[in-house]
């Protein structure tokens, strides 16, 4: 995160979409801020060991400065996204309670996030532990509150994706290309690829208002620019890398 005013000051913004920025504290909200973030996000975890790897401070630390940082964007009046990681397993302590996901989720709702993103970090999780941690976090935060973000490492993420739709959940975070991945995590593959997901989407019905041919397109450009192999299905399929 140590250059994202620069990241900032080079993204052409267009009207109708939004541009948050990760800010783990205070000083970091401060600083998006000033690079011109309109919209932030904070990140903790249901996981202590991962918390302390993350982000140097456990669960009960970061939900101290993930207070002030809503604070302050209350009075900026900037929208504050939560994402609370490991919420299907960690790579440290294994298995995470549903119970533990859905006290955290909880906490950092009442704090003021407009939503809680649930994330799948290491890509562990299947169908059924899915279905397992919504039941519970639905019980202390609203669904249309809620996101979904799934890492696709042992290749559930899709499947998690539709019982979380048909539980109610509307958002689902995904990255062009299947782009990213957990360095703390061997072997962790990126967020579920955004062209998959809506070739999905698109099968069930679903309007996003995404063009896949240019999803792809933009796939075809970052992974070019990259010099690296698209992770996403629908692309490989469609032979354009």
């Amino acid at each position: 995160m140590a250059d994202h005013a620069e990241v900032m000051r080079g993204i052409n913004k267009l009207p109708g979409v939004s541009y948050p920025v990760l800010t783990p504290n205070l000083k970091g909200f401060q600083a998006a801020v000033a690079a011109g973030a309109k919209e932030v996000s904070i990140f903790g975890a249901a996981s202590e060991l991962f918390t302390k790897k993350n982000i140097n401070c456990s669960i009960e630390e970061s939900l101290e400065r993930f207070s002030e940082v809503m604070n302050a964007a209350r009075v900026a009046n900037i929208p504050v996204r939560g994402y609370v990681s490991c919420v299907l397993g960690c790579p440290y302590e294994g298995k995470i309670s549903a119970a533990k996901v859905a006290e955290v989720s909880k906490k950092m709702y009442s704090m003021g996030c407009y939503e809680i993103s649930l994330g799948d970090t290491i890509g562990i999780g299947t169908p059924g532990s899915m279905k397992e941690m919504l039941a519970a976090v639905m019980k202390e935060v609203p669904v249309g509150a809620l996101a979904v973000h799934c890492h696709d490492t042992y290749g559930q993420a899709l499947a998690n994706i539709l019982v979380a739709l048909q539980m109610g959940v509307s958002v689902v975070d995904a990255s062009v290309a299947g782009l990213g991945g957990c360095p703390y995590a061997q072997g962790a593959s990126g967020n579920v690829a955004t062209e998959d997901l809506v070739y999905m989407l698109n099968g069930l019905g679903i309007h996003t208002g995404v063009d896949l041919q240019k999803l792809m397109d933009a796939g075809t450009f970052i992974c070019n620019a990259l010099n690296r192999r698209t992770n996403s299905k629908v692309s490989q399929a469609s032979c354009r890398l």
